[in-house]
């Protein structure tokens, strides 16, 4: 695991607390934060993935 995929997974872990937290809340910014920082964890991993491709194809 390189270091954009922990920082995706870390980032969906921080966004589905925010969002469950906004949810329990009733709080619709503090939910749509989580929803947000899902997203951005989504595209690390996808960095991630690409990097790991460009790696294996260049070995």
């Amino acid at each position: 695991m390189d270091r954009e995929h922990l920082k995706g997974t870390v980032k969906k872990a921080k966004g589905s607390m925010k969002e469950a937290v906004g949810k329990m809340t009733g709080d619709k910014e503090k939910e749509a934060e989580g929803k947000l920082d899902k997203a951005e964890g989504s595209a690390h991993k996808v960095a991630g993935d690409v990097k790991d491709a460009v790696r294996h194809g260049t070995e």
